[in-house]
């Protein structure tokens, strides 16, 4: 029994030393079973919030900065975007050995980058770019003709490029170099189309770009300090510092905060303009019924003591909270994804140019998912799809050119004419 006892509770100092750290080892090795990744259990944690805050002032800052300044700078904003993430997933793949042995390799990743944005961006401002000229005749025609004729030079330009690949090829090089180009397609479909979106949305109205964006971010924040403070029952295990506690409080947040924010936002004729073109100019616009506020009055049971009886609501609140609905159980999925993926390539993150954060695209993972989203949602439950007249005359206008547009102002003008006589 004696002997019994002694085994089960060691009694000299080493056996209780070695006890012990058989039973840390067996802690840490449950801790790290259960996600001992989590922010909670983080001794660093502190400190990596503090680098993350200051970065996130910064970029928070900067960003409100860019949207005073209007559309085109926003629209630029989201260009040096996508080139840092494509600089930063071009590399993720590259080695130094292969490039050394293919001179002038990397520029076609590039090229089929830029074509891709002439590409898209050609499409999405053609005709606020037509909008631009119009009082200029010879600019006008110029700009004309090559909105008509963009598709076909960008696929000029494509052909160029792939015949460009297939001359570069070289033996023993053959998988290095079409896994690049397969690499390079799939950066221009995933990560540039969609987030090119981005720029779609901006000229319908900054709001429809600033509050899903927004969005993300109070998403992510709040997902992080719910998880830093509450979390402790983890969520995914692709992303082990994810926690439910934080998807939970970080939904609430963001469905609340869309509502509110859209009350806000929608009341600024700056953010809810659509630009038809490309000029910097202050907007003044109708609202329309969107952002019109609408009085609601308070029923009879809340207290006396609230200071409000009647609220005014924005229609666009009601949409807002389907963005937030997106935002917080949707958009997240974007971020798994990459999450994932960087696990694949047993990387931490895509890159290191913002302190706290990791790359660009580290960033923009969520960002993109809600972009094609906003654009869709947008589309489909937000724009009337009757024919305007601006509809109309932007079809005109993109379509004919000035001398049909003439003609057909004359012609229009003489059917007004008789049918005015008959009545």
């Amino acid at each position: 029994m004696q002997r019994e006892n002694s085994f089960n509770h060691p009694s000299s100092p080493s056996a209780r030393l070695r006890h012990r750290r058989r039973s840390n080892e067996g802690i840490v090795e449950d801790l790290k079973s259960n996600g001992s990744h989590l922010l909670v259990n983080d001794r660093n944690k502190y400190k990596s919030m503090l680098i993350r805050a200051y970065s996130s002032v910064w970029m928070i800052g900067g960003f409100a900065l860019v949207i005073y300044l209007g559309h085109l700078y926003i629209m630029a904003m989201v260009v040096v975007i996508q080139i840092f993430m494509a600089r930063e997933l071009f590399n993720l793949l590259r080695r130094t050995h292969e490039d050394r042995q293919l001179p002038g390799f990397r520029s076609l990743n590039w090229y089929f980058f830029f074509t891709a944005m002439f590409f898209v961006y050609g499409r999405l401002l053609s005709q606020r770019l037509v909008n631009t000229v119009t009082t200029d005749k010879v600019l006008y025609q110029l700009v004309s003709s090559l909105v008509k004729y963009q598709m076909a030079i960008c696929y000029f330009l494509y052909i160029a490029g792939f015949m460009w690949f297939i001359l570069t090829l070289k033996k023993k090089m053959y998988k290095y170099q079409f896994g690049q180009y397969a690499w390079t397609h799939m950066i221009l479909i995933v990560v540039f189309t969609q987030s090119s979106f981005t720029v779609a949305n901006i000229f319908e109205g900054i709001f429809w770009f600033l509050l899903p964006a927004t969005l993300i971010v109070i998403n992510d924040i709040a997902a992080y300090f719910f998880g830093f403070f509450f979390g402790r029952t983890p969520l995914i295990k692709i992303s082990p510092k994810k926690t439910w506690e934080g998807f939970i409080g970080a939904s609430v947040t963001t469905i609340i905060s869309a509502f509110m924010l859209a009350n806000i936002m929608g009341r600024f004729s700056w953010l809810t303009c659509p630009r038809k073109d490309l000029s910097t100019g202050w907007l003044h616009c109708d609202p329309g019924p969107m952002f019109t506020p609408e009085f609601f009055t308070l029923p009879g049971w809340i207290p006396t003591w609230f200071p409000w009886k009647d609220v005014t609501i924005l229609r666009v609140q009601w949409h807002a909270i389907c963005l937030g609905l997106f935002a917080s159980i949707i958009a997240p999925f974007g971020g798994f994804f990459a999450s994932g993926f960087k696990r694949a390539f047993k990387i931490k993150d895509f890159g290191d140019s913002i302190p706290g954060h990791g790359g660009i695209t580290d960033r923009m993972d969520c960002q993109m998912v809600m972009a094609v989203f906003s654009y869709i949602y947008h589309q489909s439950f937000v724009v009337s799809q009757s024919i305007t007249v601006e509809s109309i005359i932007d079809q005109v206008l993109m379509n004919l050119t000035f001398e049909e547009q003439q003609l057909l102002f004359t012609k229009l003008g003489q059917m007004l004419q008789d049918r005015l006589f008959l009545q």
